[in-house]
């Protein structure tokens, strides 16, 4: 994977993030995932948000998810965004269970949808994003799990 495009704004590396900002990088989606409790979970954080376990370790995702919100943004905060308005951001149920806010692109704003299945873009389409990014794919909708989140 190539670095992120120069004009968009980058995310602060820090040692809670540098294993999932790196791993972008390689086109890869890394979670956490506590070796006391067993969760997967997300944002990076150096503890396990269930069991306040300091035994957290990092493995890949699948890439694969459910749009469960969404929002379109037609006032980015910085200007590097502005020719791409409206942005669809949305939280993404990943099959690891794990709630994920990221960009979705490729699609028609119009046609998004809460239930649309998403995939992590490929490492050659996402050379140009600074953060994990997805884009609509083909596969089964994961509504049971959309509904028992409420």
């Amino acid at each position: 994977m190539t670095a992120a495009s120069k004009d968009y704004p980058q995310p602060d590396r820090d040692g809670d993030n540098r294993p999932l900002l790196d791993g972008w990088q390689r086109g890869q989606l890394l979670l956490q995932r506590c070796e006391d409790c067993g969760r997967d979970f997300f944002y990076p954080r150096p503890i396990c948000p269930n069991c306040w376990s300091a035994e957290v370790r990092w493995h890949g995702a699948t890439g694969k998810g459910t749009i469960v919100s969404f929002s379109l943004v037609y006032r980015p905060n910085h200007h590097a965004f502005a020719d791409e308005t409206p942005i669809v951001l949305a939280e993404v149920l990943l099959e690891e269970d794990v709630a994920f806010l990221a960009r979705v692109v490729n699609v028609e704003p119009a046609a998004v949808r809460i239930g649309m299945t998403v995939a992590l873009l490929s490492p050659v389409e996402a050379a140009r994003y600074p953060l994990p990014t997805f884009e609509p794919s083909r596969g089964p909708r994961r509504r049971d799990k959309i509904e028992e989140r409420g």
